[in-house]
């Protein structure tokens, strides 16, 4: 069966992709990111909301990239055994699937995924913005989307891609590109 997922920084073009392949090969889609609800109710609830349990403003005041990434890598390890059984039950459905969200990291998709995947890093510092203000993460005010997209941008996306390629995975800088690459990839696998 055919299976690939997309990670990499928000407002990258990832929900675009996954979307734009799942049609095209039919499919189907998961976003990691709407299995978080259930993840509210067990005992991962505190790191489905680190972030948005936080004042935004303090929160980038008082934290470098470095901790920042450290934030995402816990959270990340923390949700990553309700996402992989998640991931292990649409696998064993038999039915072909591609995975998204930001919370795949590329040492956690090594060890535990048999399938492959890229990472998306953004086209520029201005297009994250954008798509920032068209589908605010956490910031609601224009001065802390400009924050986000610097972080997501500046920060993540270059530990996105120093990760992903300490583990074999391929990066892109915009959707198009990638399009490519898992068309490939999923067209090759048995």
């Amino acid at each position: 069966m055919k299976y690939a997922f997309i990670s990499g920084i928000p407002a990258s073009g990832k929900s675009y992709l996954a979307e734009k392949i799942a049609k095209a090969l039919k499919m189907k889609h998961f976003e990691t990111d709407d299995w978080r609800e259930e993840f509210r109710r067990d005992e991962h609830a505190d790191w489905v909301d680190f972030f948005w349990n936080k004042n935004e403003a303090e929160y980038w005041a008082k934290t470098d990239c470095e901790e920042h990434w450290r934030n995402m890598v816990r959270q990340s390890e923390a949700l990553w055994p309700e996402i992989f059984k998640k991931i292990g039950k649409v696998v064993k459905s038999g039915k072909p699937a591609i995975f998204e969200g930001v919370n795949i990291l590329p040492h956690l998709a090594h060890k535990d995924l048999d399938f492959p995947g890229i990472f998306l890093l953004g086209e520029s510092l201005e297009t994250i913005l954008r798509r920032n203000k068209q589908d605010p993460r956490w910031g609601q005010t224009e001065e802390l989307q400009k924050k986000e997209a610097e972080i997501f941008f500046n920060c993540e996306g270059p530990k996105y891609k120093q990760e992903a390629e300490k583990h074999g995975f391929k990066t892109f800088p915009d959707p198009m590109l990638a399009e490519k690459e898992l068309l490939k990839i999923l067209r090759i696998q048995k």
